[in-house]
């Protein structure tokens, strides 16, 4: 059994819990409640975890699906380098922005939803992983004019001669179903 990539896992954690993060700041603004500064704080987070999660990493094995738009993003990541490719960082940068977000009941789930990511990311620091972006391979343009894939040499396989004769076709179709008329 292949080895689980904690990784992958955070990184959809850490993305749901930004977008629950920022719905419930937008709630609360929108709604008026009383500390609507941890909303507005929970809106930026919000925004702040979704950038950096957006953009998957290259898996050890296997191939990774990037996802639309990843590579403007993958760019922007790979600008900060250490501070984001290290999943210790990542780790403790989710837990501190949880924290002022768990003062408001609206944006509570985003503040467990981020704080379970941010365990996650620990627990693929401690087993070695990092963020790694998914380059692109360039892609072989076929040479026009140049070699032609050589025919078979051999003949496809066909049924032996009794089984290629056509069958002659008498009337129509026999129901299996015995059908009386009244």
């Amino acid at each position: 059994m292949g080895q689980i990539e904690w990784a992958m896992w955070a990184n959809e954690q850490a993305l749901a819990a930004g977008l629950i993060l920022l719905t419930g700041g937008i709630v609360a603004v929108a709604g008026q409640f009383k500390g609507w500064y941890f909303a507005a704080y929970s809106i930026a987070a919000g925004v702040l975890v979704c950038l950096l999660e957006y953009p998957r990493s290259r898996r050890k094995k296997g191939s990774t699906m990037e996802r639309c738009g990843q590579k403007y993003l993958t760019a922007v990541v790979k600008l900060f380098g250490p501070l984001t490719r290290n999943y210790y960082i990542r780790a403790i940068l989710h837990a501190a922005l949880a924290v002022p977000a768990g003062f408001l009941l609206s944006t509570i789930l985003g503040t467990v939803c981020l704080g379970i990511a941010s365990g996650i990311y620990l627990l693929a620091a401690v087993r070695g992983e990092e963020w790694r972006p998914i380059e692109q391979k360039p892609q072989e343009q076929p040479q026009r004019g140049g070699t032609f894939k050589q025919p078979p040499s051999n003949p496809p396989p066909r049924p032996p001669p009794d089984a290629r004769k056509k069958q002659p076709e008498v009337g129509g179709q026999v129901n299996p179903i015995p059908v009386e008329v009244e």
